[in-house]
């Protein structure tokens, strides 16, 4: 797409900092803390969603280290308990969840549709202090000794038996989830009445797709789990009988609510995912997305059908045969979707004038790692394969293959992309590349013997295991120190970016899109010096801009 709002320049232009930015708008701690710019909350959300993955990751350090022998050296089974729960419960709900959206969503989606701001900017304020509220009740729990309920909450042991915090850090994760729903809602009324002159729905970058259908699902589903969870604090508070079976409450019948609002929610983690890498994989191909409307309404199809998936989880809890057998067949189906936007994805690679900067490699790995935890999805999906490896590892290697593989690269994938935009500043790319195959090598390191170990039969949520099983538990320990030194090297050059990096100019990698062709780098607070007009399809990459075609603004 392109805007005639801003003409060409012929010289070549200056690289520099704009003197306006967003992030010179004021440098008070008021300044950011009661900003309403949506850039400005997006590096909030940024900051906080960073310290939760350093939580999350040492609570996953920690398993580790206690699975590298077979029997229970480093902690008793109690504090094991505690530790995986709380590295679900801060990478699920605090990590997974908010990290694109909440991010990547909130920086880029004013900007790609040429728009000032979101619809809404003092919710999206309010939306990141809801945020910050519940993560500050869930790591008070943790400061109180934690919980040990897995971070599924399941009743009645989490309502009736569990001696742990299990009010306070449901609670958390209750008030957390208002700020996803008022994040979601405020997408989609930005979406639907924001779009700058000439942006049509088909003329939508991917990225815009992904995060409408994304933003359904937190409006329409979010409130199921916070009723969930009141209804657990309820019951453990004031000893209601609702799951509890000794005062005729049903147990199932929160696993049926937990699920309805935990199987989507999957959907919340990887479609945002889905729309950094089309992006990314337009731009080193430079090509338009084959298929784009098949990639568009994939997403609305993936989020639909992921409303009707739930009982997948609930093959071994007493449901009727027949309405597993129901449950497989759709999630058969929801594997269509995802398998089109792969394949168009490969289509678009494939001739495409490919570009093997950083991102492209992360963007690499996602589909290696996305294919893995999409196929294992399948045989989750079988109803008599998931009763032999219910609660083993399998199940945790299919999960982290999607949630971590899938979604957390595609992020890295996109921090890397709009790092120059978002800053104004290069970071080295060599370290970029490097950081990318760390990840690759040491995820696949960490995960790929757990399918082998799950398969055979190791439960998972137990701190002992046989010892014939080390092996692969000493593999997967040592890909996690690989898989820690790749998440933690972009940590020590982005930071190191910020004062030595090289000016990025406003389009360094030649991207087609609003936020490329329209701005600067870093954007000025109002984003565009006028409402762009878009004249373009998306992804348009047969006028290819040339570089810097945006002379950086220095008034």
């Amino acid at each position: 797409m392109s805007a005639v709002a801003v003409p060409k320049h012929e010289e070549a232009p200056v690289l520099e900092i704009p003197s306006r930015t967003y992030l010179n708008d004021g440098y008070s701690i008021k300044s950011w803390l009661l900003t309403l710019d949506h850039k400005r909350i997006a590096i909030l959300y940024a900051v906080a969603i960073a310290i939760f993955f350093l939580m999350g990751a040492s609570f996953a350090l920690m398993i580790r280290l206690e699975l590298l022998t077979p029997g229970g050296d480093l902690m008793e089974a109690e504090t094991y308990n505690k530790m995986f729960t709380m590295h679900g419960l801060i990478m699920i709900f605090f990590v997974l969840i908010p990290s694109i959206p909440a991010i990547l969503g909130n920086f880029l989606i004013p900007l790609m549709i040429g728009a000032r701001d979101v619809a809404f900017p003092r919710l999206n304020l309010m939306s990141w202090y809801i945020f910050m509220i519940g993560g500050t009740f869930v790591l008070t729990a943790a400061l109180f000794g934690g919980v040990d309920t897995g971070w599924t909450f399941y009743t009645p042991y989490s309502s009736v038996y569990a001696n742990s915090n299990v009010i306070l850090t449901a609670g958390g994760a209750f008030i957390t989830g208002f700020s996803s729903i008022l994040t979601g809602l405020n997408f989609i009324v930005t979406i639907h009445t924001m779009r700058a002159p000439g942006m049509t729905w088909f003329r939508l970058p991917l990225f815009i797709w992904a995060h409408y259908a994304t933003s359904l699902i937190q409006v329409l589903a979010t409130p199921v789990i916070a009723i969930t969870l009141l209804l657990l604090i309820l019951e453990r508070g004031l000893g209601l009988g609702i799951f509890n079976p000794n005062l005729g409450g049903d147990p199932i019948l929160f696993q049926h609510l937990f699920w309805f609002y935990s199987h989507p929610a999957v959907y919340i983690m990887i479609l945002p995912g889905m729309g950094v890498i089309s992006e990314m994989i337009a731009c080193v191909a430079r090509r338009r997305i084959f298929g784009y409307s098949f990639v568009a309404f994939s997403s609305l199809g993936i989020a639909i059908i992921g409303f009707f998936v739930w009982g997948h989880h609930m093959y071994v809890s007493g449901q009727s045969v027949y309405a597993g057998m129901v449950f497989s067949l759709i999630t058969m189906l929801v594997a269509i979707p995802s398998a089109i936007k792969t394949f168009n994805w490969t289509a678009t690679l494939y001739k495409g004038s490919i570009s093997y900067e950083s991102p492209m490699y992360f963007t690499v790995g996602f589909l290696g790692l996305f294919v893995i935890g999409g196929v294992t999805g399948l045989f989750l999906a079988t109803m008599g394969l998931d009763i032999h490896m219910h609660d083993t590892y399998f199940v945790v290697a299919h999960f982290h293959y999607i949630m971590v593989g899938g979604e957390i690269m595609a992020f890295m994938g996109g921090l890397h992309f709009w790092w120059p935009k978002i800053t104004g500043r290069c970071y080295p790319e060599f370290w970029g590349k490097i950081s990318a195959t760390l990840i690759f090598l040491g995820f696949n390191l960490t995960f790929f013997p757990q399918f082998i170990v799950g398969y055979i039969g190791m439960p998972r949520r137990y701190h002992t295991y046989p010892p014939e099983m080390q092996i692969f538990n000493v593999m997967s320990t040592g890909g996690a120190f690989v898989l820690g030194i790749g998440y933690l090297l972009p940590f020590i050059y982005f930071l190191w970016s910020l004062k030595y990096g090289k000016v990025a100019g406003p389009n360094p990698w030649r991207a087609k899109g609003l936020e490329w062709e329209n701005t600067t780098s870093p954007p000025p607070t109002e984003n565009f010096a006028s409402t762009p007009i878009v004249t373009e399809e998306a992804y348009e990459y047969t006028h290819l801009p040339e570089a810097h075609v945006v002379r950086a603004s220095t008034h």
